[in-house]
Order: C-alpha cells, then sequence, then structure tokens
C-alpha cells in the first residue's frame, strides 16, 4: 500500500472557537495572541492543525459569518501582524493553520453589498440576489432563513427584495455572476499567499439556488418542536446540481498551491455528500462527515453508519470523523462523559482524519445560559425552541483560577460550574483522565502506519460491542474493541486473536496481553497490538 501523499490524511485537525479559546488583554473574548499562547499545549497534545473559526473584520451579526472585509483581521482579535505571529508559530511546531471561509453570504456592511444596495443600476447589483416582489408584494417565494422567517428582505430604496439564507444582515452572493467567482477565488489565494494551509468552506451547499424560484414543499415530517426552518424541504434553495462547478473551480484554485487541503462543511445524506469529493480529485478534499453528531450512540448503530460511510466513499476518496462542532451539542453531553473514552478511542482509531472540538479532550459539556445571557442569534430569534449554540461555545477551561485561566476579565460567556475539576492543567497531572487518553491515542496514531492509513475492518458488532481491525501490510495491526453501555460486556468470536494492550481507557491494561475470548467492563475500551 502506498504512503500517505498528504498531512491531512496522516493528521489531527483541532477546532478552535477564537472568541473562547483564549484571552490575552482581559477583554472577556479570546484572540490570536491568546492562541499563540496555547500553541505549546496544542504541539504536547500532538495535534497536527488548527481550524479557527473566522476571524475577519465583521459587525458580529453571526459571530464573524457575516464578514465585512475578507482579507483582514477583526481587531477584537488583534491584527494582521498578529495572524503572521500565529502562522509563523504554528508553523515553527508543524502546526498546520486552515481559516474558515463564508462563501455563501457576506454582511450586509460590506462594501460590495453597500454598493448593491445602492441603486439597480449599480454595477455590483447583480452581484446578490435581488426581486421583484409578488403582485401584492409578498415575497417572490416561500423560501425560511435558517435563523426563522422569509429569507427574503425588502429594500424600500430600491423596491426589491433581496435573499438572504441566514440573518438578514448576511445576504447571498450570487454565484452565477463569474465576477463573483474571481472576487471569491482570489480571497482564497490572498490567504494561501500568506502560507495558510486549507480552509473550511463554510454552508457549501447553500451557495447556488434554482434560479426559477419556486416554492419549496412543505417538510412531510416536522414537528413543532423543530425549528421553523425544517417546515419546508430546501429542495430549491440549496444543493442544487450546479454547486459542483463552485466546487470544482474553489479546488483548482486550491491546487494552485502546494499540499493545501479543502475541506467542505455539507449537512446532506451519504449519497449526496459524496458528490462533494468530484471525480478525479475536483471536488473538496475532505467533505465534513457529520454523522456521529447525530447517530443514537450505540454499536450496532455506529457499526452500521462506519460500514455505510466507507462503502459510499469514491475509490480517490479519504474518510473523515467529527463528533463535535460549534453548532452542535457538545459531545459530553449527547452522550455522557462516561462515554467519551469509547469516542475518543473510536474517532483516534477510524480511518480517515479526525477532527477535534476544543475542549473535548478534557470532557467539557454544555454550559447552561440565561436568556439574558445570550448571544447566539439563533437563540435569540427562536428563544422558545432553546436551540441557542452559545452551550457549546464556552471559554476553555484551561486551570483551577479565576475564570478557567481563560480571561482576567468577565468571559462573554458563562463557563462551566464545574472547570475546577475538568480542566488541562488537573488533567495534565491525572494518568486515568480523559484528556491523557487523548494524548496516548494521538501519539499512537501517529507513529503507527496501520492506524493513519490502514485499512477498516470490522469483526464483530452486537448490542454492547463494536471490534474492528486495522491493518497495513507488512505493518503491525491492530484491534478496537469498545464497549458502549455501562455493562460487563464479553468479546467471543471464532478467530483467536491475541495481543499487548498499548491504549485504554483502563490504564491497568496497558501492556497486559489479551486473548479472545476476554470481557470488558462497562464503558470500557482497548486498543490491542495483535501478535504477528
Amino acid at each position: 500500500m502506498e504512503q500517505l501523499t498528504y498531512w491531512w490524511q496522516s493528521g489531527v485537525i483541532y477546532q478552535i472557537y477564537p472568541r473562547s479559546f483564549q484571552d490575552s488583554d482581559d477583554d472577556g473574548i479570546g484572540d490570536l495572541q491568546g492562541i499563540i499562547q496555547r500553541l505549546d499545549y496544542l504541539q504536547w497534545l500532538g495535534v497536527t492543525a488548527i481550524w479557527l473559526s473566522p476571524i475577519f473584520p465583521s459587525p458580529m451579526a453571526d459571530f464573524g459569518y457575516d464578514v465585512s472585509d475578507y482579507t483582514s483581521i477583526y481587531p477584537l482579535f488583534g491584527t494582521m501582524e498578529d495572524f503572521d505571529m500565529l502562522l509563523t508559530a504554528a508553523h515553527k511546531r508543524n502546526i498546520k493553520v486552515i481559516l474558515d471561509f463564508v462563501p455563501n453570504h457576506t454582511s450586509d456592511q460590506h462594501p460590495w453589498f453597500i454598493a448593491s444596495k445602492s441603486s439597480r443600476s449599480d454595477p455590483k447589483r447583480d452581484w446578490y440576489l435581488w426581486r421583484n416582489a409578488n403582485e401584492d408584494g409578498s415575497p417572490p417565494n416561500n423560501w425560511r432563513s435558517v435563523f426563522g422567517g422569509s429569507a427574503w428582505e425588502w429594500d424600500e430604496n430600491t423596491h426589491q427584495y433581496y435573499y438572504h439564507g441566514f440573518l438578514k444582515e448576511q445576504p447571498d452572493l450570487n454565484w452565477r455572476n463569474e465576477e463573483v467567482r474571481q472576487a471569491m477565488y482570489d480571497v482564497i489565494r490572498f490567504w494561501m499567499t500568506k502560507g495558510v494551509d486549507g480552509f473550511r468552506i463554510d454552508v457549501l451547499w447553500h451557495v447556488i439556488k434554482d434560479d426559477t424560484w419556486p416554492d419549496n414543499p412543505l417538510n412531510p415530517d416536522y414537528v413543532s418542536s423543530m425549528p421553523e426552518y425544517d417546515e419546508l424541504l430546501p429542495l430549491y434553495s440549496t444543493d442544487q446540481p450546479e454547486v459542483h462547478d463552485i466546487v470544482n473551480g474553489m479546488r483548482r484554485v486550491f491546487n494552485e498551491y502546494p499540499n493545501r487541503v479543502m475541506i467542505a462543511e455539507v449537512y446532506l445524506p451519504l449519497d449526496k455528500l459524496m458528490l462533494y469529493y468530484g471525480i478525479n480529485q475536483s471536488g473538496a478534499h475532505l467533505p465534513f462527515n457529520f454523522m456521529l453528531l447525530s447517530l443514537p450512540w450505540t454499536a450496532t448503530t455506529i457499526a452500521e453508519a462506519i460500514s455505510d460511510y466507507e462503502q459510499h466513499l469514491p475509490a480517490d476518496g479519504w474518510p473523515n470523523w467529527v463528533l463535535g462542532n460549534h453548532d452542535r451539542p457538545r459531545l459530553a453531553t449527547r452522550i455522557g462523559r462516561e462515554q467519551t473514552p469509547i469516542a475518543a478511542i473510536l474517532l483516534l482509531t477510524l480511518r480517515g482524519t479526525p477532527t477535534i472540538y476544543y475542549g473535548e479532550e478534557i470532557g467539557m459539556q454544555d454550559v447552561p445560559v440565561l436568556p439574558t445571557e445570550t448571544q447566539d442569534p439563533q437563540g435569540l430569534r427562536m428563544p422558545d425552541k432553546q436551540i441557542s449554540r452559545d452551550p457549546v461555545r464556552s471559554p476553555m477551561q484551561w486551570n483551577d483560577s479565576i475564570n478557567a485561566g481563560f480571561s482576567k476579565g468577565k468571559p462573554w460567556l458563562p463557563l462551566s460550574i464545574d472547570y475546577r475539576r475538568y480542566n488541562v492543567a488537573a488533567e495534565q497531572l491525572q494518568p486515568y483522565s480523559l484528556l491523557m487518553l487523548y494524548k496516548r491515542l494521538i501519539t499512537l496514531r501517529q507513529s503507527e502506519l496501520s492506524l493513519s492509513l490502514g485499512s477498516y475492518t470490522q469483526v464483530y458488532a452486537d448490542n454492547q460491542l463494536l471490534a474492528y481491525i486495522r491493518k497495513v501490510e507488512n505493518e503491525d495491526s491492530f484491534l478496537i474493541v469498545l464497549n458502549f453501555t455501562h455493562r460487563p460486556a464479553y468479546l467471543n468470536i471464532a478467530e483467536n486473536y491475541s495481543g499487548t494492550v498499548v491504549v485504554a481507557t483502563e490504564l491497568i491494561r496497558e501492556g497486559n496481553i489479551l486473548t479472545v475470548p476476554f470481557a470488558l467492563g462497562g464503558d470500557e475500551g482497548v486498543v490491542i497490538r495483535l501478535k504477528k
């Protein structure tokens, strides 16, 4: 089997939400200098790339996903000189830097939109999606904003509606306009020329809409507890066939620079997700695989999902796995802290590139945020749905000092009340901690070809256990066995596997010989180096 070609195939990506990672100037909001201060920790942990949520100038209507200048740094986070320092310091530690690219929409304060809104005859009018009202003055169709309400906003000055798939402060760009495409491709070139190692592309499946503007159909599975957006199926407002021309165009720009990675945010069923890989490496390197964010946490469900995903992958497609991000409930909240070690082993021993959301490695959970403290526009617009994303964006828990070592000022979001127990400094001193398990797993993964490149073969799955083998010819093979329940379980299969436990949730297991059949305690997992 070939050696890995690209750093992102064997790498471990770590997502940083900059507002919440480390505050260097005590204003209560994280910044670039704060990230620089914590690079030694990330190097110690073993991650090989950091992905930063948006750091560009923005009115912050959606915390940076409403960009007003794509080629500068928002002063709250620092300066371009600070960014250059971060890039240099990270590269010195062999850590790649991935930025967030928001191509679907800009801020309504972006100069492009200000020009577009100024007159129907302005040269940039067609850079956004403007439509006439219906005869009765109503919006052009029934399309909804992800954040609730109509996706159309009336402009009194030019007497037309503009389309916004998210907030009205986030007007959608017209990607059918060639000038828009080239301007956005030049944004990618700007940062790549600086030395950025890749981009995560925000809501990529939204960028092209059906230009006949038909109504979206009702969702027959909608229930009142779901977000308002889900009342309709976005059949015509997302995932149009022409989107793949855009994806391919972006990939061509990436290909102008050696060894850069294009990661696509795409929430779609597997068959549609796989199309974003393109044909013959024309699409994204890694269309994000979000399966583990929402599936029931059971051995049989996870086993079926892994097999399904592997079977759908195109021949030249590389898998990837995600357990959490800035939009979804934290892992330890979803599955409980007892199961987080199992999730850690799963993430870091599956075939494909893993992404860790900051704080996941110390077991951070969602933090309660009162309505009076809510910052997230999604939560502010739909308070009755309790779908604010603030609870998953709380400050990183570094130590047991004031504000968990995040800031000496008042943090922009509340801290967890348990930060004195669950923090980096405390867990670094505890051999049995979740953090030390992550470190051992990352170290093993990066030192063993079978775990970074090897094939995945499921050998057993039932209502408690999942067992699989990772191997490369002429290299050591590894058997991974995970108990997804709190009850003891017994692995008894025909194959007489035997080997040394190299990583385990129970540290006392490491170094022991295990031979099938064997028992595991509840919430226990092992990685076994098999005898040749």
